[in-house]
């Protein structure tokens, strides 16, 4: 999720002749520019009817974020965004629509955001900490020498405890609120990444071993070992199952909570690093660049609907709306869910 990269304007295949020609034979040659390696396109599905382009959107709002507007989560009054390049995250207010606070958090926050315990937890890959900021205030009240085992990840809440993977090794730290300090520590596969509260579980993703751990969130006993699809990163939880975004072919993993058992791979054509996976409104969003958005049916474990186009990099479903982070384009989306 956080390769972020500008993409450039291709220009005519006969520009460069005219250009060497035009040159002083006498001058020095031109600095080459480096560009960066374009990334190979996603195939995404193939189903007839199910693809469309983002163009048909028209959002309800759009927050300017400058830098890049990355993770997201959800508060009773606010929607927050992180913003790695400028050490901040973003307070957007969805009754007046507006950008109401930025609040700096330290050197690149990364690893997703998560709510709870009248907090937004952040953490920062720059400084190796977790730091925790009061969702009234918008003021930083601790900062936790713990930091996350990887910048493209995630880290959760339980009713009781804040989760977060500490060491690539597969260390998932159990955090107490009321401390703020690590309360317990559990092995988990190595490579874990991610993590999602569902179920009275936590739910482990690691892309290494391609594999979900499942976790007692009150006892963190290890209770399950799950294969799903290659290269699981991302997370979410909804109609009674856990959902992972596999990097490595493209697909969504579907885990059903009450066997612990996977229950498909579902093709979705999203392979390679980046994205994100939420659920609302009853399906499940993915979004990756290229595809900013694919919906997909519970119902049906299928893509009934996928955007191609600019735009996308993390979503979520809230206060009426689905909100889509723009990198690029450095924006968030506020979509009206009837619209999709």
């Amino acid at each position: 999720m956080n390769l972020r990269t500008i993409a450039a304007t291709a220009v005519g295949a006969c520009m460069p002749l005219l250009l060497v020609f035009g040159q002083d034979p006498a001058a020095p040659p031109a600095a080459e520019k480096k560009e960066r390696p374009k990334r190979p396109p996603r195939p995404g599905v193939s189903t007839p009817g199910v693809k469309r382009e983002m163009s048909t959107i028209t959002p309800a709002a759009v927050f300017p974020v400058p830098g890049t507007p990355d993770w997201q989560v959800m508060t009773e009054d606010a929607v927050w965004v992180s913003n790695g390049p400028k050490n901040t995250i973003h307070r957007l207010d969805p009754k007046t629509e507006k950008v109401v606070a930025a609040v700096e958090v330290g050197k690149r926050p990364c690893s997703g955001l998560a709510a709870g315990f009248g907090s937004v937890w952040v953490p920062v890959c720059g400084d190796k900490a977790l730091v925790r900021v009061d969702a009234k205030t918008n003021q930083v009240t601790t900062t936790l020498p713990v930091g996350p085992a990887n910048s493209e990840g995630g880290l959760t809440t339980s009713p009781d405890a804040i989760w977060m993977l500490t060491d690539i090794k597969g260390t998932l730290s159990r955090i107490d609120p009321a401390t703020n300090k690590v309360a317990a520590e559990i092995a988990v596969a190595p490579g874990s990444v991610a993590c999602v509260f569902g179920g009275g579980s936590i739910w482990v993703s690691s892309p290494e071993k391609s594999v979900v751990t499942r976790v007692d969130a009150k006892t963190n006993a290890v209770l399950d070992t799950i294969a799903v699809g290659p290269g699981p990163r991302f997370l979410t939880w909804g109609a009674g199952s856990l959902w992972t975004l596999n990097q490595g072919d493209g697909t969504v993993s579907r885990v059903d909570a009450k066997t612990g058992k996977l229950v498909t791979n579902i093709e979705v054509g999203l392979p390679g690093t980046g994205g994100e996976l939420a659920f609302g409104d009853g399906f499940v969003w993915a979004t990756v660049f290229q595809i900013p958005l694919s919906k997909i049916d519970p119902a049906s474990n299928q893509v009934v609907k996928q955007w191609t186009g600019p735009g996308g990099d993390s979503v979520r479903v809230g206060h009426g709306s689905l909100w889509l982070s723009n990198l690029r384009e450095q924006n968030l989306w506020r979509i009206d869910l009837k619209q999709l």
